[in-house]
């Protein structure tokens, strides 16, 4: 498989028309939002594979020891381009900013006879980001990106609300109270919603996630218990030892969240393998920054191989001295 190149993905000529199309027809992504076309339903097989490209709208862009890895916003759509030219991925969960962009360029793409990149993708916009890593009302995240009725406006597919839960800090109880109330509104629309619960404690260095089966299922718990109905509800949750204690928390279909780029893709694959392994209620895996960047590798290749083994079955362990390029040539078969 070849190595990845931003510029054959997403030229530098395609990319500044975004940026003229926003100055001189800035409707454009809505109606390429109106036009794509939708899968029937969420999730056929019961399994999704979706990457996270929502970091940047909290001010998360360090990769690896780049403080501004994520910062360069045609990188990283070619990143998310590169991805979703895969079957084995089933969508992409974005602030509106992002997804705004990527409907522009499969407009683009669509007019001059390339792929319809986005036809039978899902679209998942991320709500919450007023959480600003390091600031000191970080617990306290409402609502700051569109509304359940806005999603549903633009045909996407589902939301997705970031939830942490730390009992030494009043702003979690708010953001508790507003992601229940968006629940309820997505439940009023039938919109899916991908709930982000994590347990987090202070420290010096700031909050830290709890990767432990307690805090855990006691956090899974607490989210599928939120708004009016958990009919709609999906949850994205850390991995850890142990996971059918997690697992065993809720009835509730769970996506295996990636966290920071870890540089190299195998530890992440045998993650998601485990969790799949530990209870059927865990459906696949919703990653970003492992996907996305993950060191020397492609991120094709990283997103074919978590889709080999969320949607053919594969494991991880099988042979771990295989790289990524030749797993994902393993899965085709």
């Amino acid at each position: 498989m070849a190595r990845f190149d931003a510029e054959q993905t997403l030229p530098l000529s395609l990319f500044r028309q975004v940026t003229a199309i926003r100055v001189s027809d800035p409707d454009r992504s809505i109606r390429a939002a109106q036009r794509r076309v939708r899968r029937p339903s969420l999730a056929p097989e019961g399994k999704l594979n979706i990457v996270a490209a929502d970091h940047p709208a909290r001010g998360v862009l360090a990769i690896g020891g780049n403080p501004m890895g994520m910062a360069d916003r045609r990188d990283l759509l070619s990143r998310v381009l590169r991805v979703l030219s895969s079957n084995f991925v089933d969508g992409v969960m974005a602030s509106m900013d992002v997804l705004e962009d990527l409907l522009v360029i499969h407009d683009l793409m669509r007019e001059r006879g390339g792929p319809a990149i986005l036809d039978q993708k899902l679209l998942i916009a991320s709500l919450n980001r007023g959480g600003l890593a390091g600031s000191i009302w970080e617990m306290d995240d409402p609502m700051t990106g569109p509304s359940p009725q806005t999603c549903a406006d633009w045909k996407l597919d589902g939301a997705k609300i970031l939830l942490r839960l730390c009992r030494d800090d009043a702003g979690s109880l708010k953001t508790m109270v507003a992601a229940a109330a968006a629940i309820t509104q997505a439940n009023a629309l039938s919109l899916p919603t991908f709930v982000e619960a994590l347990p987090v404690v202070k420290t010096e260095k700031g909050f830290q996630v709890q990767k432990s089966s307690e805090p855990l299922a006691t956090a899974a718990s607490i989210a599928s218990a939120l708004g009016d109905s958990s009919r709609y509800l999906w949850l994205k949750l850390p991995y850890c030892e142990e996971y059918q204690v997690v697992a065993r928390a809720t009835s509730l279909p769970i996506l295996i969240l990636g966290g920071e780029s870890e540089g190299a893709p195998a530890p992440f694959l045998n993650q998601i393998a485990a969790a799949m392994a530990a209870a059927p209620n865990v459906r696949g895996a919703l990653a970003g920054r492992n996907v996305l960047y993950p060191g020397n590798e492609d991120p094709l290749a990283v997103a074919e191989a978590i889709g080999a083994i969320v949607h053919k079955d594969r494991i991880a362990a099988e042979a771990p001295e295989v790289s990524v390029p030749q797993r994902t040539a393993r899965a085709h078969h």
